[in-house]
């Protein structure tokens, strides 16, 4: 003989199974989502080259390409770092910069203000440990948060560009004698320009931001523009950044052609 369930197992029955199809349906739900975050969050690859210029001297250029995860983001660091008058300044920056920027303490609040006292900081340890009176070095870095967020900042005349389906964005400013005359001036220091030559600070530095370059540290700075954009999906293709020592020979327009044509870029 069979025995008859009662109401309550009945419900109890029907609750569990309902529960099991509700289950089954937030599980598919989420298998959904986490495949929706899959084709969301772009592959992410790089490359550099490292091409030593005509002047009878070694190089002086570092490159910074480094991934962290901190606080459950994923960091992406880029950064070229190319020396004048010795590669001291160049090599300091490449092994220290990155963390002075993230130990501060307001980095994730205040990015722009951390970054650029991170810049100071490193300014003043190479005038009194590294360099001296003599040696310096440009800086362009770039901080890829979650993929979805950039950190650029640059010192100098080194470059970044964002490239994608609009065309070139460049996201950096040249520190050029010609460009900064009167702040150079109105720092006691001047432009001036040989034939044949670039316009130099005080005719010596062709930029007008630089780290180290102590003798002329009261006509010049270290303090970087920093810029920050949010990459929105299917935006941007690719960044670059590179120092004077391409963009004395290719447009900003040429690069982005150039590098295109590369399967991954």
């Amino acid at each position: 003989m069979k025995k008859k369930r009662s109401k309550a197992t009945e419900d109890a029955a029907a609750a569990s199974h309902n529960n099991k199809d509700e289950s089954h349906y937030l599980r598919e739900e989420e298998e959904e989502e986490e495949e929706e975050d899959k084709t969301e969050i772009p592959h992410v690859t790089h490359g550099y080259d490292l091409v030593k210029g005509k002047m009878d001297h070694g190089m002086e250029d570092y490159v910074v390409v480094e991934s962290r995860r901190i606080n459950g983001h994923d960091i992406r660091l880029y950064a070229i770092f190319d020396g004048h008058s010795g590669r001291d300044v160049a090599k300091y920056f490449h092994t220290h910069l990155f963390d002075k920027m993230l130990s501060q303490s307001d980095f994730w609040r205040n990015p722009e203000g951390a970054i650029k006292r991170a810049y100071k900081e490193m300014d003043d340890e190479i005038l009194e440990d590294v360099a001296g009176s003599r040696g310096g070095s440009t800086a362009v870095t770039a901080i890829l948060i979650d993929r979805k967020k950039l950190m650029v900042a640059n010192v100098g005349d080194s470059r970044a560009i964002l490239c994608g389906g609009d065309g070139v964005k460049q996201v950096t400013i040249d520190h050029e004698p010609n460009k900064e005359k009167q702040v150079v001036e109105s720092r006691g220091g001047f432009v001036s320009k040989k034939p044949g030559n670039v316009p130099r600070v005080d005719g010596q530095l062709a930029m007008t931001r630089a780290f180290g370059d102590g003798k002329l540290k009261e006509h010049i700075t270290s303090e970087p523009d920093v810029r920050i954009e949010i990459i929105e999906p299917n935006t941007v293709e690719f960044i670059i950044l590179a120092s004077d020592g391409l963009w004395k020979v290719m447009s900003n327009e040429e690069a982005f052609d150039e590098i295109r044509e590369y399967d991954d870029a």
